[in-house]
This record gives structure tokens, C-alpha cells and sequence, in this order.
């Protein structure tokens, strides 16, 4: 994929600073980590062909070994900086690319409103680690001019001129931004229900227009398709997804510049829904997780289908509690869980893999759009306090038990060599062990490792003393190894 491209000014601008990527330096302390050395090695590689391919402009190839090398250091400032400038360049072909060209060189994979989106977030990211490096913010401005943002591109220069006030690719891109915003605010058109989702009947938000002209929110749209996939409107039948359906940049521009106070109150609202609060927590009724688990899920259920949608574009949490299927009422402890990888299939569902985080409290709970919302009390086990003996005599047992534990593993995956599902459960749990220094962790770890039933999985939330609870693991593990069930 090639990225010399004609453009705007402005487009020129940022393609001259786009030209190379940053070096990877081999660090011989971490190569030398006998703990460490083989994934640093892979990162070290992985980042070397990454930035080969960039300069030789295969550029999906790049992102993908950028994106690879992040599963082992998600927050490195080089990775970021060069994956961001991978997507600015596809994003700024894609945007530029002349139609007529599909029909000698057809295109397949995402918009460049998408590639500039994520090229946004490696920005904003690299903002947060390097917050006095003019990079970050020349990135972060390229990414906002793509999505055609340029009040708040207008933002990111200033603050960046701030920092280097000579610096010649921003004022050179503040002279360009400033003719396209002065431009901008001349003629606004009259509110009228034309800018109104006939969905929910509010001003559209982030809306997307589908292939039979009609437009809504985004969010209204594939409220409605859980349910069924035609155009809410006209009822034609709708071959889109959440993953292949962009937003409308320019529609949305016009509503943002025309109709500020309104969007504003709009986003807000959008946020409420997706970051409910710190204290607050949509559920996932199912089973009872602890924390220190791994597993996967397949989300069908329309209310969930929404319920995963907003987290992802939130916090990517969600609780999973378990309901008494007599009362039908949902327990008093659960567990939140991040969602850390999603996969939107065709027909509408979503397969997760999640890791459970931290435990809670059900206060209170209530039905929101299908799926419930409870407040939560975040729980913590009781500790000794800091150097006393009581902490001393704690870390020891939980010290006691890793050896216990790792002896444990050992014996068991030598019994399960010809089990295959177990002997991959048993190492993906002990990829999962926390630290002993971390002891309330450590005891949920120890019991993931036995297949408990969910009534004794709730009361191991319940408990709040973490000896009494490494106490249970050791014992399940025993019953195990020993081939009988605790009763």
C-alpha cells in the first residue's frame, strides 16, 4: 500500500513529518534477564520487521507486527509512536484515494475514519508517556485532522506551541487549521428535526447513514438490528455490522459545528451510558467468577449484544453474578470482569475472552435498556498491619503455599498428559499466579485451581480473611490430589 498521495496543504504538511519511524534500541540488561530475555528478543524482532516494512511502505504489515510487539509491552512510546504513524499514513491514502481507482485496485479492511481513530487513541496514549515530547502532539493533530476535527486539532498546537514555540511543523500546520476553521464558522443552518434520529428522537449522535440514505445514531441503529436486520426506518434489510459501519464524518462535523451546546449535552448522555461510574457496574448474569480466572464468552442475547457494545466503548467492564433461579433474584457478591479481547462475528454476536478483576458488594439493581445496573461496594480482604506479625506470619503461609501450589501443577499436568483440555486450563492457570506479596489475590489464585461448585465459589467472595481462604484452596487441592470432593 502506498501512501504518496496528493492532498490538501495541510495534508502535505503532515506527510513531511511522517517520512521514517523511530529505531528500537536493544537494551542489553533485559536481553541478558534469564526472566525476561526470550519475549524481549521477540519484541526486539518483532519491531525490527515492523519498521522494515513501514520503510518500504507495506503499511498493513507494519501495524500488524507493531501490534503483535504490543502484546508485550502495550505502553512502549516507540511502539506507539510508530504504529500511530502507520495509521495516519493508511488513513490519509484511504481518505485521499481517487474512487475510480477500486475499479483497477479494489480495497478490503477498515475506513480511514477507523485508522485515523486508532492512530488517535496511539497518540493520545503516547501524550500520557511522553507529555513534554512535540511528537506526540504533531501525531495527535494528524489524527484529528483526518477526522476533520480541527477546532480541537486547533487545541493540540497551542498546547504543543507551548511547549516548543518554534516549532515549524506545528506552526505550519496552526496557519493551515486556522483558514479551515475560520471557513467553517460562516452560514450555520436553522435546528430543525432533519438533524433528529427518528429513533430515539434526539439529535443524532456519532450518526451513520445505511446504504438505503437513512440516517441515525449509531448506537439507536444497532439497538434496533439486535432485534432484527432491517432499516428501522423503511425496513429494507441491512447487510452492516458495527465493525464495517463507519460514522458520517462530515454529518457529524455539521452537527458538532452547528449545534455545539446540544451535541455537547448528547455526549454526555452517550458517556453516562458507557462509563455509568466508578460505584456503578452493568451485569452479566450467568455464574459465579473469582477473581485471577480467564474464560471465554459468546454474547447473543440482544440486551447483552448492547450491554458489550457500550463497555467497549467505555471502561471494557462489565460484573458477572449469578440469580437464584428459585426467586429469580441475582446474589449479593460478584465480580467484575475486562473484557481483553472482542470479536464481532457476522450475525450480530460477540465472542469475548475476559479476566476477572476484583470482587463486590450488590447494593442495589435495576433494569437498564433489557440488562441490569447495580451499585457496588468495592470489597477488600482485612490485613495485619504493615511489619507486624501478623502480616509476616501471612506472606509466610502464602509463601508456603506458591511451593505447594507449583508442586502441585507439576504432579497434576504429568497425570493429565493424555487430557488435553486440562493440561491447557492447568497452563493457562499458571500463567495466571500473582505474586505472594499480593496475598488476597494469591488466594483466589489457589482456588481457580480446583473445579468448585458456584456455592462454594460465592462464599470464597464473601470471605473477607485471606489465610481462611488460602486455607480452602490448599485443602481443595488436597481433595484433588487425593481423588475424592470436599464435601
Amino acid at each position: 500500500m502506498s501512501s504518496n498521495v496528493a492532498g490538501s496543504s495541510s495534508s502535505e504538511l503532515w506527510l513531511e513529518i511522517l517520512e521514517d519511524v523511530e529505531d528500537f534500541p536493544w537494551d542489553d540488561r533485559e536481553a541478558e534477564s534469564s526472566t525476561s530475555c526470550e519475549r524481549y528478543i521477540h519484541l526486539y524482532d518483532l519491531m525490527q520487521i515492523g519498521n522494515k516494512a513501514f520503510r518500504e511502505n507495506r503499511l498493513d504489515e507494519a501495524i500488524t507486527f507493531y501490534s503483535n510487539a504490543s502484546i508485550f509491552r502495550p505502553n512502549d512510546p516507540i511502539l506507539l509512536s510508530n504504529r500511530c504513524a502507520a495509521y495516519l499514513r493508511v488513513g490519509q491514502f484511504l481518505k485521499t484515494r481517487p474512487p475510480s481507482a477500486s475499479e483497477h485496485m479494489p480495497l478490503s479492511g477498515l475506513e480511514f475514519t477507523t485508522h485515523a481513530g486508532l492512530a488517535l487513541k496511539d497518540a493520545e496514549k503516547l501524550m500520557g508517556l511522553r507529555s513534554t515530547s512535540i511528537k506526540s502532539y504533531i501525531l495527535k493533530v494528524n489524527a484529528l485532522i483526518l477526522l476533520e476535527k480541527y477546532e480541537l486539532a486547533r487545541d493540540v498546537i497551542i498546547s504543543g506551541l507551548q511547549i516548543d514555540p518554534l516549532s515549524n511543523p506545528l506552526l505550519n500546520l496552526e496557519k493551515a487549521t486556522r483558514v479551515t476553521v475560520q471557513t467553517s464558522t460562516h452560514g450555520r443552518p436553522q435546528r430543525s428535526d432533519d438533524f433528529d434520529c427518528t429513533v430515539c428522537q434526539q439529535l443524532l449522535y456519532e450518526p451513520v447513514t445505511t446504504p438505503c440514505g437513512h440516517s441515525f445514531c449509531r448506537s439507536c441503529l444497532f439497538q434496533s438490528m439486535d432485534r432484527g436486520n432491517r432499516c428501522p426506518l423503511c425496513r429494507t434489510v441491512l447487510f452492516i455490522t458495527p465493525r464495517t459501519c463507519a460514522i458520517s464524518v462530515t454529518l457529524n462535523n455539521i452537527i458538532q459545528r452547528n449545534f455545539p451546546e446540544e451535541y455537547i449535552a448528547r455526549d454526555a448522555e452517550q458517556k453516562s451510558l458507557t462509563n455509568p461510574g466508578v460505584d456503578l457496574l452493568p451485569l452479566f448474569v450467568m455464574d459465579v467468577i473469582i477473581p485471577c480466572q480467564k474464560l471465554q464468552l459468546n454474547i447473543f442475547e440482544p440486551r447483552y449484544r448492547l450491554m458489550v457494545r457500550r463497555a467497549m466503548e467505555g471502561n471494557r467492564r462489565m460484573g458477572m453474578v449469578i440469580s437464584d433461579s428459585t426467586t429469580g433474584s441475582i446474589a449479593e457478591f460478584a465480580c467484575e470482569v475486562e473484557i481483553t479481547d472482542c470479536e464481532p462475528l457476522a450475525d450480530g454476536r460477540f465472542f469475548l475472552e475476559v479476566e476477572s478483576c476484583r470482587r463486590c458488594r450488590i447494593i442495589r439493581d435495576w433494569v437498564q435498556d433489557g440488562y441490569r445496573i447495580a451499585e457496588v461496594e468495592w470489597i477488600q480482604d482485612l490485613y495485619p498491619p504493615e511489619e507486624s506479625q501478623g502480616r509476616r506470619d501471612l506472606l509466610s503461609m502464602a509463601n508456603k503455599a506458591a511451593v505447594f501450589a507449583r508442586h502441585w501443577m507439576k504432579e497434576a499436568q504429568t497425570a493429565a498428559q493424555g487430557d488435553r483440555a486440562r493440561l491447557v486450563e492447568l497452563f493457562k492457570a499458571e500463567g495466571l499466579m500473582p505474586s505472594t506479596q499480593d496475598p488476597e489475590r494469591f488466594s483466589f489464585w489457589l482456588a481457580t485451581l480446583t473445579n468448585r461448585r458456584p456455592s462454594e465459589r460465592l462464599e470464597l467472595l464473601s470471605i473477607r480473611d485471606t489465610s481462611e481462604r488460602i486455607r480452602r484452596g490448599l485443602l481443595f487441592m488436597k481433595a484433588a490430589e487425593q481423588g475424592c470432593r470436599l464435601q
